[in-house]
C-alpha cells in the first residue's frame, strides 16, 4: 500500500493492513456534511471526567453577541481527487469538521463571537481541534478531553458532483462521552443563541449533557438553535430518529432542516407544499428556515414566508455548506434577533447566509473552506458580467 500523506501529519500512525481491535471501521452512505455517532458497547463506554483546555483556553467574547455551539468536533480525511472510492485515492487531506464546530468557526471568521462546548480525545488530534478553535478566535472553555477514548476521524469520499460518503473510526469516540458534570454552565448562560443538532441525542453520557444544557440554556433565556443533521443510519430504527429529533423540536427558537428531512419528519410529506412544512412550524417557533443547495432557502415566521435564491458556483466539496449557511445566519441574528420580524431585513441575512454555504463548497474540507465576512460580500456585491 503507498504511504498517504494528510497535511503535516504522515498517515503511517493508523495501521490500515492489521487494525486495532479497538478500532471500529464502519461505512455509511450519506449526503450530509456533519459528524455522526453510532451506539457504542456499554462494556466501551468509560467514565471518566475530561480535563479542560490547557491555559485559560479564553478567545475575546463579546457577550451580548455570543453563540454557543454544542455537539462534536472531528477530523474529516478528505480524498485529493474526486470521484474515486477511498481505496483508490492517492492522498487525503487533514481537515478539522463536524457541525457544531464548524458554526463556531464558521461565526467567528464572519467577525462574530462564538464558542464551542464539546468532548475530543486527549491525543494529537483533540489538541490540533483545540487549536484549530483558539486559531480561528473561538472561545474553548467549554472543551474538554477525554484520557479513554479517541478523536473521531471521518474519511471521506467525495462522488465527482461534489457529495460525499463517509468512513469513522470510532469505538466510542470522546464526542459521545461528555457527561453533564463536564459542562461550562457558565458558558452557556452567557450566550445570546445555544446552537446544537441531534447527533449527540443518540447515545449516552452525551444525551444527557445534551438535554441539560439546553435546558440551562433555555432558563437563562437564551435562543436556542436546532439544526438536527439526520443521520438515519446511525439510528436503531427510522422510527428511534424520528422520535429523537423530534423530542426536543419544541423547544428550539430557531430550526434549520434540509428537504430530505421535511420529508422524513413528517413521514413522506411532499417537501415544497408550504402547508407541509408549516406542520413542522410549532406555537414557540420563531423562525424555521429550509435549505436547497444550490437553490437557495425557504423561510417561514408567524407572519410571511418565501424563498432566498442561492449563488451558482462550481461544487468541490459540499461537506461544511449546510454549517457555513448557518454561521451566516446566526451571525447576523447575533447581532439583531429584530431581523426574525423584519422579512427585508431577513431576506437580505439570508442572502449572506446562501452565499456563505456557496464559498464552502468551492474547497475542500469544511472548517479550511469557511468564508472571511470579506469573502462573502466580495461575492455578494461583484458585479454581474
Amino acid at each position: 500500500m503507498a504511504l498517504l500523506h494528510c497535511g503535516a501529519f504522515p498517515f503511517t500512525s493508523l495501521n490500515f493492513s492489521h487494525p486495532s481491535p479497538s478500532v471500529k471501521f464502519t461505512r455509511y452512505s450519506v449526503k450530509a456534511s456533519s459528524f455522526s455517532s453510532p451506539h457504542p458497547s456499554p462494556l466501551l463506554r468509560f467514565n471518566v471526567k475530561g480535563k479542560a483546555i490547557p491555559g485559560d483556553g479564553k478567545a475575546e467574547t463579546k457577550e451580548s453577541s455570543l453563540v454557543v455551539s454544542f455537539g462534536e468536533m472531528l477530523i474529516d480525511f478528505v480524498p485529493t481527487v474526486s470521484g474515486v472510492s477511498l481505496a483508490d485515492s492517492p492522498a487525503f487531506k487533514k481537515a478539522p469538521g463536524g457541525a457544531p464546530a464548524n458554526v463556531a468557526v464558521g461565526i467567528a471568521r464572519l467577525g462574530g463571537s462564538s464558542a464551542f462546548i464539546g468532548k475530543v480525545g486527549d491525543d494529537e488530534f483533540g489538541y490540533m481541534l483545540a487549536d484549530v478553535l483558539k486559531e480561528n478566535n473561538v472561545n474553548s472553555e467549554g472543551m474538554r478531553f477525554d484520557p479513554g477514548a479517541r478523536t473521531a476521524l471521518a474519511f471521506v469520499t467525495l462522488r465527482s458532483d461534489g457529495e460525499r460518503e463517509f468512513m469513522f473510526y470510532r469505538n466510542p469516540s470522546a464526542d459521545m462521552l461528555l457527561q453533564e458534570d463536564e459542562l461550562d454552565f457558565d458558558l452557556i448562560r452567557k450566550a445570546k443563541i445555544f446552537h446544537y443538532g441531534a447527533i449527540s441525542l443518540i447515545t449516552e453520557p452525551c444525551r444527557s449533557a445534551h438535554i441539560a444544557a439546553v435546558k440551562a440554556a433555555k432558563d437563562a433565556g437564551v435562543v436556542l438553535s436546532y439544526d438536527p443533521n439526520l443521520r438515519l443510519p446511525l439510528w436503531p430504527s427510522a422510527d428511534s430518529a424520528r422520535e429523537g429529533i423530534l423530542s426536543i423540536w419544541e423547544t428550539a427558537d430557531i430550526i434549520k432542516i434540509s428537504e430530505e428531512e421535511i420529508s422524513f419528519l413528517t413521514k413522506g410529506g411532499d417537501p415544497y407544499d408550504d402547508a407541509i412544512v408549516r406542520k413542522l412550524f410549532h406555537p414557540n417557533l420563531k423562525l424555521l428556515l429550509v435549505t436547497e443547495g444550490a437553490e437557495g432557502c425557504r423561510y417561514y415566521t408567524k407572519d410571511f414566508n418565501g424563498r432566498v435564491k442561492g449563488l451558482k458556483v462550481d461544487a468541490v466539496d459540499t461537506t461544511g455548506a449546510g454549517d457555513a449557511f448557518v454561521a451566516g445566519i446566526l451571525s447576523q441574528l447575533a447581532q439583531d434577533l429584530s431581523l426574525i420580524q423584519n422579512e427585508e431585513k431577513l431576506r437580505d441575512s439570508l442572502k449572506f447566509a446562501n452565499v456563505c454555504g456557496a464559498l464552502t463548497v468551492t474547497e475542500r474540507g469544511a472548517i479550511p473552506a469557511l468564508p472571511t465576512k470579506e469573502a462573502v460580500l466580495n461575492a455578494l456585491f461583484k458585479p454581474v458580467s
